[in-house]
């Protein structure tokens, strides 16, 4: 499938002055080929897979903007996959201009109210950098509400960051040194030739490269060999149509190896998941907006930033990612189902027509939907809108995707009653344009009250 446009101003010389790079095919992640004719058996494989406080303005809050219901005849487009419903340019800007002074105005607290802030966010930030940065880092609990804390609390993750890159990146040979150094020596014994080297009779059977112990530094180093490889092939495939990910560019070279050590020290410091092939794709829009703050100071703290967002947002859909889990209640398998029985719930005729009439398992398409969080379903820009929304919910992300992929569905069912297992099949696995603001509009309603 190839991925969709992006907007042009994101390859825009703001970001990189490289040149830009072609579009390849994303084959990557895509489930079952969307040619097949008959039904197969139901068997899933796992997909390979801020400004400153001083900065913010103090300006009063707007009167909250109503979300605008659709009419029918939006809604018939819609479920027909054309995106013919586009809000008026200026009706648009001015919704941007009210929910920016909302948002402003309420970071501007020294006690900010995440309840509020919640309910502006899940309509959607602006887009000015910093704003959204800051947004993130408040709704997945990186920051405190009370804005005194917010310098020493970035300050101690910041630099436990820094102390895991320094003790989980290191080969065996560089750990050896640091420890041999911190036990200082005797001064009676005869000095080595190569500063920091072991001689032959203090290197222990753990310390040799041969050793197969497991509390061997080098046999975990060579074991890890296999993950740092994958974590490598995918951040050279992460978005290759945006200069600021992919390229030749000092810049994009800079970002790829902050995305590797992040997923690497993720791996490292949760052996029980380690990395899964998919990754990426999650903690790419995190370093993103964090790496575009407006406020130097927080850019240049991207990376650690990141760090403990991911951690946080992962908290919530790990057992996604854990093959162990897979069939328990907790799994991809049985989250695929509870999006099955929601669809059936609210839009019985599609969920029978899809899953009876045309034997569709939603494993097919719904698993690479959940599991990196429509990220591939939808242009970046439209998935950033998506998150404001999936972080900014009480209940916690797991249950708005749910709501969100329910809504996918029923928003081209007029296509899915009418057509058959392969032209089913092929749409839902390459979704079309959609207005996502209504998209979330019809989301919402699926809430159970």
């Amino acid at each position: 499938m190839a991925k969709k446009g992006i907007p042009e101003w994101l390859n825009s010389s703001l970001w990189s002055t490289s040149s830009p790079s072609p579009v390849d095919d994303r084959l990557l992640h895509h489930l079952p080929a969307t040619t097949t004719v008959a039904p197969s058996p139901p068997i899933v494989e796992r997909p390979p897979l801020s400004p400153s406080p001083s900065a913010i303005s103090t300006a009063s809050p707007s009167p909250p903007l109503p979300i605008r219901p659709p009419s029918k005849s939006e809604v018939n487009d819609l479920q027909n996959g054309n995106e013919k419903d586009e809000t008026p340019p200026a009706l648009a800007a001015a919704e941007d201009v009210s929910r920016k002074s909302q948002v402003v105005a309420e970071l501007s607290k020294k006690v900010i109210d995440l309840n509020e802030l919640r309910k502006i966010a899940s309509q959607g930030l602006p887009d000015d950098a910093g704003i959204r940065s800051l947004v993130w880092k408040l709704l997945l609990g990186y920051l405190s509400p009370d804005r005194s804390l917010w310098s020493s609390e970035l300050a101690k993750k910041r630099s436990q960051y820094k102390q895991f890159k320094e003790e989980l990146l290191m080969n065996p040979s560089e750990v050896t040194r640091k420890m041999d150094k911190s036990k200082g020596g005797d001064s009676n014994e005869p000095k080595i030739e190569s500063p920091g080297a072991l001689s032959r009779s203090k290197i222990t059977l753990e310390d040799h490269p041969l050793s197969l112990g497991t509390t061997s530094l080098w046999n975990n180093f060579f074991k890890d060999t296999e993950v740092l490889e994958q974590i490598d092939r995918d951040v050279m495939r992460t978005h290759p149509d945006m200069h600021f990910f992919s390229g030749d560019s000092a810049a994009a070279k800079s970002n790829q190896d902050a995305l590797k050590d992040v997923l690497t020290i993720f791996a490292k410091l949760n052996p029980g998941i380690r990395y899964v092939q998919g990754m990426n794709e999650i903690l790419a829009p995190i370093f993103y907006i964090f790496k575009n703050d407006s406020d130097k100071g927080n850019a240049a703290y991207a990376e650690s930033d990141a760090f403990f967002c991911f951690v946080e947002l992962m908290s919530g859909f790990r057992d996604n990612f854990c093959q162990q889990l897979d069939n328990s209640v907790v799994g991809i398998r049985y989250t695929i189902t509870r999006l099955s029985m929601l669809l059936k719930h609210h839009d019985e005729e599609l969920w029978r027509h899809l899953e009876v009439t045309t034997k569709i398992n939603p494993q097919f398409y719904a698993f690479r939907w959940i599991t990196l969080l429509l990220t591939q379903e939808f242009n970046f820009v439209e998935s950033l809108h998506i998150w404001d929304t999936l972080l900014s919910d009480p209940e916690g992300p797991q249950e708005t995707l749910l709501r969100i992929c329910c809504a996918m569905l029923i928003l081209v069912r007029r296509r899915l009653l009418a057509g058959d297992f392969t032209s089913n099949l092929k749409l839902l696995q390459n979704y079309p344009p959609t207005n996502i603001s209504h998209m979330l509009y019809v989301a919402d309603k699926l809430r159970t009250k």
